[in-house]
């Protein structure tokens, strides 16, 4: 079930939505956590969970999760373990928590590039990669990404994609589906792209993935993220068993939208998603 990990100390708050915070924990990692009380909604916990799961066996490059557990003792000696809410701060919750492990080193992480690093960003070819999972989990926030050197003196990037708690349509567990949900914000990552093997091999592996294999990446969710709403649950991972056969068709739209992301396709003409863009409603 769980992995025995709790947090031993603070070490600075995060900015973002969710309100994350840095944490050591004991098996000497640092984890992003995310609190139960966070202002989005409780389910992103369990959201970043199970998508990032499930980007995990899609090969993406997504940090480890974890539940780690934080102490009263701890919330009580850290005037930063706050939540500022309507103006107010107020304490984060203790006990079973998300963490996400923390890339690179503390303070040398980015979550911004210019232009001309982004193109150049040494495993950029995943921004497309992770386009299936974003697009079969229905994320309903931009696509995040942070980004390192693996050396001091390294002249590129590495991305490591991270914040999936939007997933899923955040705490509405439905699948609205939209052209430009859940894509990176620049065009210059979709630069080549040239066609459907430029998902591989995350495609395959999400069209061939059984329900058995999402369940595992959900069945030991803590309970209270989720609300306790176990039939809930097992219909999130019903309906992603269905959406698998729908990747290539929100692509397909995404491609068709005014954001034009993909200019070196190659073959456009012969792709027999077209007839089906052309009557879909988003693409209208």
């Amino acid at each position: 079930m769980y992995p025995c990990i709790s947090a031993v100390q603070h070490l600075r708050r995060l900015r973002g939505g969710a309100q994350a915070h840095l944490l050591l924990a004991t098996d000497g990692n640092c984890y992003v956590t995310k609190f139960q009380n966070n202002p989005q909604h409780i389910k992103v916990l369990a959201n970043e969970m199970l998508a990032s799961r499930l980007g995990l066996a899609l090969g993406l490059p997504i940090p480890q999760v974890v539940v780690i557990e934080v102490s009263e003792w701890l919330i009580e000696h850290t005037p930063e373990l706050r939540i500022q809410l309507a103006g107010t701060q107020i304490p984060c919750w203790g006990g079973k928590q998300l963490g996400s492990l923390y890339c690179g080193c503390p303070g040398m992480t980015l979550d911004y590039l210019p232009h001309e690093l982004l193109s150049k960003v040494s495993n950029v070819a995943d921004f497309a990669r992770v386009l299936v999972l974003d697009k079969w989990t229905c994320n309903a926030d931009g696509r995040q990404a942070v980004f390192y050197r693996k050396k001091p003196r390294s002249l590129r990037y590495t991305a490591t994609l991270v914040d999936q708690g939007y997933c899923f349509n955040a705490g509405e567990w439905t699948f609205p589906d939209f052209p430009l949900r859940g894509v990176f914000a620049n065009n210059c990552v979709y630069q080549g792209v040239t066609g459907w093997e430029s998902f591989e091999p995350a495609l395959t592996r999400a069209e061939e993935m059984s329900c058995d294999a999402i369940w595992r990446c959900a069945v030991d969710i803590p309970k209270e993220w989720y609300e306790g709403d176990r039939e809930g649950l097992e219909r999130l991972v019903e309906t992603l068993f269905r959406r698998r056969q729908t990747i290539r068709r929100l692509i397909s739209i995404f491609r068709e939208s005014a954001r034009r992301p993909f200019p070196n396709w190659r073959d456009l003409t012969h792709c027999p998603e077209i007839a089906i863009l052309e009557s879909h409603p988003l693409t209208q």
